[in-house]
C-alpha cells in the first residue's frame, strides 16, 4: 500500500473531512487566541481526531492558510501563528516561506521574537472578542 494512502487510513474512524474544516479549525484557533496560548500541530491533529502524521499535518497547513485569507478580509490577524512545533514552539517551513514581513532564520532568537510579537497581536485582538 502506498505510504502516504495508509498514514491517511491509519485513523479508519476518523473523518477526513475535518482536515479541511475551515470554521471549526478557525473557531479552535480563535478559542486559542481567547485563551493567549499556541497550540501544536499535534494538539491541533489530537482534536480534530486524528494521531500526528507529516501528511495530515500538510492537510492542516493549506487549511491554515484559508484561515488567514479569511482574516484577512475580516480584518482580523492571521491565525496560523499559533499553530506550532512542540520542539521549539514555533511555525514549521510552510508558515515561513510564506512570510513577506520577515527575512531572517526560520529558528532562534529573532524568529522566536518575530512569532511572540505577532502571537502579541492575536492574543490583544481576540481578548476584546
Amino acid at each position: 500500500m502506498d505510504p502516504v494512502l495508509e498514514d491517511f487510513l491509519s485513523d479508519p474512524a476518523a473523518d477526513l473531512s475535518a482536515l479541511h474544516d475551515v470554521s471549526r479549525i478557525k473557531a479552535m484557533l480563535e478559542q486559542c487566541a481567547r485563551e493567549s496560548r499556541a497550540i501544536s500541530y499535534s494538539e491541533l491533529l489530537l482534536n480534530l481526531g486524528f494521531r500526528f502524521t507529516r501528511p495530515k499535518m500538510r492537510a492542516i497547513c493549506k487549511t491554515l492558510d484559508k484561515i488567514d485569507q479569511l482574516a484577512a478580509t475580516e480584518g482580523a490577524p492571521a491565525l496560523a501563528v499559533l499553530v506550532v512545533r512542540e520542539s521549539d514552539q514555533l511555525p514549521g517551513q510552510g508558515w515561513w516561506t510564506g512570510r513577506t514581513d520577515y527575512r531572517g532564520q526560520w529558528t532562534g532568537p529573532a524568529a522566536q521574537a518575530h512569532v511572540a510579537q505577532l502571537q502579541k497581536a492575536v492574543f490583544a485582538y481576540w481578548a476584546k472578542r
